[in-house]
């Protein structure tokens, strides 16, 4: 084989390991705590995760009745192997249809599973006639494919709870979602990291990893979020804020500054942490993408977002003769910011 053939191979090997991160079951526990009452009588779809070994398929298989479930689905993708010639039992996606039917273990073996023709891609054919009887979405999707995944669930109009990375917040097409408020963070996971299980093939050379004493492999992965269309509590818990004065001392000591900085090239304010948001400002400001974790939509409204990929989106707030979308403060480059404003200064304009 050629040698660009070998590379080009090695590194899609490679893309595609990095996407194997396999939920913990305590993560998951953690947020469908919140969504109970939306499963009564749905089809639920798991298309990103193995039947046989997925935590996600365990959740629902083990809840099943709880939860009042139709039908659970659980579909993966299989690595096609070049020049080989597919066979049923190792080159081929496949899936398992649970009815509630399943010993106490719930979990379906080879015999159970069907096949597809094809390598089980959520964006198959195969896969879409599934998605298509499928009321939820919920899985931990490919992170290199997010924005593909995304699109496809709001294509065909689904219910979703997905696990995603937190700079997906300002992708564009993710962004204008959440100003929209037709997708937001879900209830758990509103800081640090997560720990995910992965192949036993998966190269350990990340800071962050253990083996434990069966030999499993695990990973943290730093800024990992829930995203989902679906309403919660904590959603609507108003962000306790101080007034301007108290921020301004607050920010003196830690920070050694006496009043807020404004954006070199964006009409706002720069907001450097949530908890520095004044409660008595009216104007536009500029915070952390990590706001989002806190927003609540009766106290707050997105405006727009920074940079490249939220450019479009800055709703007039970019001073477009700087030439430069990513945020600027005296010449310095800010990290992703997302503008907001308080929802009483809708009334005085």
């Amino acid at each position: 084989m050629a040698r660009n053939a070998t590379n080009k191979l090695l590194q899609k090997a490679k893309k595609s390991k990095s996407d194997e991160f396999y939920t913990q079951l305590c993560d998951i526990e953690s947020e469908l705590e919140h969504y109970k009452i939306h499963f009564r009588n749905k089809v639920v779809f798991c298309n990103c995760d193995d039947p046989l070994i997925s935590n996600f398929f365990n959740y629902f298989a083990s809840n099943f009745e709880e939860l009042g479930l139709k039908k659970l689905i659980a579909a993966c993708y299989k690595e096609p192997i070049e020049n080989s010639i597919k066979s049923i039992d190792n080159e081929s996606g496949y899936y398992y249809e649970y009815n509630g039917h399943l010993d106490e273990k719930c979990k379906p073996t080879l015999s159970d599973i069907v096949y597809f023709n094809g390598d089980g891609d959520f964006r198959n054919d195969e896969s879409i006639e599934l998605l298509k009887q499928s009321d939820i979405i919920v899985t931990n999707p490919p992170f290199s494919l997010f924005r593909e995944y995304l699109a496809q669930l709001v294509s065909y109009k689904k219910k979703f709870l997905i696990i995603g990375n937190v700079n997906a917040i300002t992708y564009k097409e993710v962004f204008p979602l959440i100003r929209a408020n037709k997708m937001w963070s879900g209830a758990t996971i509103s800081s640090g990291d997560r720990e995910f299980q992965v192949p036993e093939h998966y190269p350990l050379n990340a800071s962050g990893f253990r083996v434990d004493e069966d030999g499993n492999k695990f990973i943290r992965v730093k800024g990992v979020r829930w995203f989902t269309n679906f309403d919660h509590g904590r959603r609507h818990e108003p962000l306790q804020l101080m007034n301007m004065d108290d921020n301004l001392r607050f920010n003196k000591k830690m920070q050694g500054k006496e009043s807020y900085d404004r954006y070199d090239n964006y009409d706002a304010i720069e907001v450097p942490f949530t908890n520095a948001i004044p409660s008595d400002y009216f104007g536009v400001m500029g915070v952390p993408i990590s706001f989002l974790d806190k927003y609540n939509p009766e106290q707050f409204e997105i405006l727009g977002a920074t940079e490249s990929e939220g450019r479009g989106f800055s709703n007039g707030l970019w001073i477009t003769d700087s030439k430069v979308t990513q945020a600027l403060i005296n010449g310095n480059k800010v990290y992703k910011r997302i503008f907001i404003r308080h929802v009483t200064t809708l009334t005085l304009n």
